[in-house]
């Protein structure tokens, strides 16, 4: 039985002005459809994400994980999610126990229960060539269990703040060459240097961040690497279904050790016995919507390579410059003079002006910050 998963519990933090305390970066309805600043309509990361779900399990097998503080925002941005499916965190444990918790939840509706991890900060396009991928994805575990797919993005420059696979031999389904491969090692973050010898060498792909799993396969997993959180993943999974599954959630999860789902389960596992690392090509464009200068990249450039969406620009002798605006003034007017490389959000509440290359550093802003402009 298929079922599918989108983890949207991110904060946000390096999109802020415009994502804040209460109003998470998924939700924000800033993605302009074709591409065109201020024209067509806008959705949200999540709507988009969701869209890409339903091509892969029926609606009553999709859902989606997130801070439970959140559920009644996505209730009501997406009302054909209905309680049942909005796996609803006490508080954020990183990756492994968002998938962990999802697992538990498909295992104990299908013992066989068979589970794509989906994203909601990506956009990826052509959709065809993403559930061609994700389908492919499925099938090489139906086929083995033991086997944990990853998806792998080809390079378009050496990034530095994404994590490599590196390919091994070609792994086939029933005998057929479905663009499937054996993962030798993930690398995360690597240095400039790195990065560059990697992507000429062909051999390396950018880590999606989105997996397919067997349910009761990855709950092994996670048992056997992260032992110190088996009796509480088997806690809430048998409280699961019962009227005291929200208490044991509230009791259990938030002292669950926080880890990623690549540090926690797929790294370990690269050399196991007992399980084997696939990575399926997806020969698509993607982008990881997690910063403004990626952002900045699902705008449409004018001849001087600025960008702007919800507000209006006036650039004079300025170069590669974005400026953003939260939609409330669209006529409202940023100018800009001998300017390079910078960025300016507007909201109704803040405004922020950076270098592209400080982007990295907004986090710590962030921190810096009093509660009521977080």
């Amino acid at each position: 039985m298929r079922y599918a998963m989108i983890m949207a519990g991110g904060s946000g933090t390096r999109l802020w002005p415009m994502s804040r305390d209460g109003q998470p970066k998924q939700l924000i309805r800033f993605i302009h459809r074709d591409d065109r600043a201020g024209a067509g309509p806008v959705a949200s990361l999540l709507e988009i994400a969701a869209e890409r779900m339903s091509a892969l399990v029926p609606q009553d097998r999709g859902y989606i994980c997130t801070g439970e503080r959140y559920r009644a925002q996505i209730r009501q941005a997406l009302p054909s999610f209905d309680d049942a499916h909005i796996l609803g965190e006490p508080e954020p444990r990183d990756t492994v126990n968002a998938v962990a918790f999802a697992a538990a939840v498909f295992a104990k509706q299908h013992p066989g229960a068979v589970f794509a991890v989906l994203t909601a900060d990506q956009l990826i396009t052509p959709t065809e060539v993403f559930t061609d991928a994700m389908h492919t994805g499925y099938r090489l575990v139906e086929e083995d269990p033991t086997r944990l797919v990853t998806f792998g993005i080809t390079p378009t420059h050496p990034a530095t703040g994404y994590g490599y696979i590196a390919k091994g031999g070609p792994v086939r389904v029933g005998g057929e060459d479905v663009g499937a491969f054996g993962v030798e090692r993930f690398v995360e973050k690597p240095s400039l240097e790195k990065a560059e010898a990697y992507v000429s060498s062909n051999r390396y792909f950018w880590n999606s961040g989105m997996f397919v799993f067997s349910a009761r396969k990855f709950l092994e997993l996670y048992e056997q690497y992260i032992p110190e959180n088996k009796d509480g993943m088997r806690r809430i999974a048998a409280a699961w279904g019962t009227p005291g599954q929200r208490r044991a959630l509230d009791e259990i999860y938030p002292d669950l050790k926080k880890t990623s789902v690549d540090y926690g389960v797929m790294e370990p596992a690269v050399n196991a016995e007992n399980a084997s690392i696939v990575g399926v090509e997806m020969p698509a464009r993607w982008l990881d919507v997690g910063s403004w200068p990626s952002y900045g990249e699902t705008i449409t450039p004018d001849e001087h390579e600025n960008r702007s969406a919800g507000v209006r620009l006036a650039a004079h002798q300025s170069t590669n410059c974005v400026a953003i605006g939260d939609g409330a003034d669209p006529d409202h007017l940023v100018s800009l003079v001998g300017c390079s490389d910078l960025i300016v959000v507007r909201t109704g509440r803040a405004t922020l002006v950076m270098p592209r290359a400080s982007a990295e550093q907004l986090k710590a802003l962030h921190a810096g910050l009093d509660q009521r402009d977080k």
